[in-house]
């Protein structure tokens, strides 16, 4: 049955039926049970599944994802919640040279079923230390998945697909995205991780999109659908594995690409979508391909300076605009 639900509210719920549905699953992290930190995310499971499932942890990244990890080794579904993307990176060596490694190092005979969210809390005047998405590190590292949901939907089911994983899963969350709603089932089930979302079809421009870029995307999308110009939209949802096919056979139909996402320009998941594409559809381009992202610079704490440093639907419109030489 569908109904209506926020972002926010669909992570939720996924959380709360995986821990109904598998003894094996619990939550911790920091400010676990704090709407400052997550939101509405994790409200009212520490209430039904008490300090022993829903706990949160003293501020030691390194050790509480360790924790985490060899919890997963022994046959538990830990989900670690880094309420702050960047602080995550005090846990890199954990993330890159155990969860990753260990699946391959057993020879595929034990798996690492972790989840990692990494939340995203871009904008808001908090400024260059706690603003920072660093998709592109995660997606370089073998043996780590990497989804980032756009909708409610698939905010659920990457969720519950991830969960249910054998491998260690990057989930990352952006908190500009909590109050977006969609229709969501009541009822368990799974996005695939490595298939991405045809989310408009169009002629003209492909837009492949991550994350919140996805929705300013479809807001472009309808801006440019007044002017006659028709973008066709992909969603990634998962960074890694990342669904080639479908990104080859837009851009094979429209012969122009924008990739747009909210990261930094340099070395980003834009610049890696963008190598694949001339590698394998090379012929099929008419036109440069453009990347919409973040400058390289950290982010500015100015509310002003914000909006000019944040991509938006504009930017998306400004790119398109330039491959069609309008």
């Amino acid at each position: 049955m569908l109904r209506e639900l926020s972002y926010g509210l669909a992570i939720n719920e996924a959380t709360r039926q995986m821990m109904e549905a598998d003894p094996s699953v619990f939550l911790l992290g920091q400010g676990v049970n704090s709407p400052w930190y997550v939101g509405n995310t994790t409200t009212g499971l520490k209430d039904r599944f008490g300090p022993e499932r829903v706990f949160d942890t003293p501020i030691s990244e390194n050790a509480v994802t360790g924790a985490a990890i060899g919890a997963a080794l022994a046959g538990m579904r830990p989900v670690v919640i880094h309420p702050r993307m960047d602080f995550a990176l005090l846990a890199v060596e954990q993330i890159v040279n155990q969860a990753a490694n260990w699946r391959y190092m057993f020879g595929g005979h034990i798996g690492v079923p972790v989840v990692m969210r990494a939340i995203i809390n871009r904008g808001g005047e908090q400024a260059a230390q706690h603003s920072q998405a660093f998709q592109a590190l995660y997606a370089h590292i073998p043996g780590l998945k990497v989804v980032m949901p756009a909708t409610a939907y698939d905010a659920k089911g990457l969720l519950i697909a991830a969960i249910r994983d054998e491998d260690p899963v990057i989930y990352i969350d952006d908190r500009w995205l909590y109050a977006y709603s969609d229709d969501v089932p009541e009822e368990l089930y799974e996005v695939p991780i490595g298939k991405a979302a045809l989310r408009r079809s169009g002629s003209d421009v492909t837009v492949v999109a991550t994350s919140y870029m996805t929705q300013e995307a479809l807001k472009a999308a309808a801006d440019l659908a007044g002017a006659g110009i028709e973008i066709e939209v992909i969603d990634v949802r998962t960074l890694k594995p990342l669904d080639d096919a479908l990104i080859f056979q837009s851009v094979a139909k429209t012969g122009r690409l924008v990739v747009a996402d909210a990261a930094w320009l340099t070395c980003g998941f834009a610049a890696e979508v963008a190598a694949r594409v001339v590698c394998e559809v090379f012929a099929s381009l008419k036109a440069p391909i453009l990347r919409v992202a973040l400058p390289d610079t950290p982010a500015p704490m100015s509310a002003s300076l914000e909006k000019v440093y944040y991509p938006a639907a504009k930017d998306i419109i400004t790119a398109v605009q330039k491959l069609l030489n309008r």
